[in-house]
């Protein structure tokens, strides 16, 4: 029988031997963060299903207002409804095996070996926003260069090209076509949608 990390540092408690026997299995897989669709309002069926099976999912989730039956109060909500993310490094087997959980649409990718990842940053970015419990509210999603329009203040229902978004400014690109002339306005980033 040959050594591994696990004879040579085992800690004396059980609690240790756990958390060696994890370490020691989160450096033998190299896990991925993948993104799981789920039907309408199943994320949290989705996610507790793949915690009992041994995955690794994450459901971020914000409190809403939510009025039901006349009376106003904050719930759980999932941060991005109908997705939920996955830490697990998928062979083929594993992917059958996430795939069965009842309420999960698809995992999104091309194939079960071509899974779309979620850079690792992001993920943390999620993590930290989720438990800093901030007031969070969701939004459009913006990029420069897209069609937008502007939902609130003097320039209201004028469209135009995001060309810079900041968080708090965003660069507005108005253009007459047939003059091939264009103009540029600074705009509040929280009055512009998409177009």
């Amino acid at each position: 029988m040959t050594a591994t990390a696990l004879d040579v540092a085992r800690p004396e408690t059980t609690r240790g031997v756990l958390a060696a026997e994890a370490a020691a299995a989160s450096i033998e897989r190299e896990t991925t963060w993948h993104v799981l669709w789920t039907h309408s309002h199943c994320e949290p069926l989705v996610c507790d299903q793949l915690s009992a099976r041994g995955f690794h999912p994450f459901l971020p989730q914000i409190e809403v207002w939510s009025v039901r039956a006349g009376r106003r109060r904050l719930i759980n909500a999932p941060m991005f409804p109908g997705y939920l993310f996955l830490n697990d490094a998928l062979d083929k087997r594993r992917h059958v095996e996430v795939c069965k959980a009842r309420g999960l649409a698809r995992i999104l990718g091309e194939g079960w070996d071509r899974l779309a990842v979620v850079p690792e940053a992001e993920i943390e970015a999620i993590r930290q926003l989720a438990a800093s419990r901030v007031p969070v509210f969701a939004h459009p999603y913006l990029r420069e260069g897209r069609r937008v329009r502007i939902v609130s203040g003097p320039l209201a229902d004028v469209e135009g090209i995001l060309v810079k978004a900041r968080p708090e400014k965003g660069l507005l690109v108005l253009s007459v076509h047939i003059l091939q002339r264009s103009v540029a306005v600074e705009v509040d980033g929280v009055q512009v949608v998409p177009a």
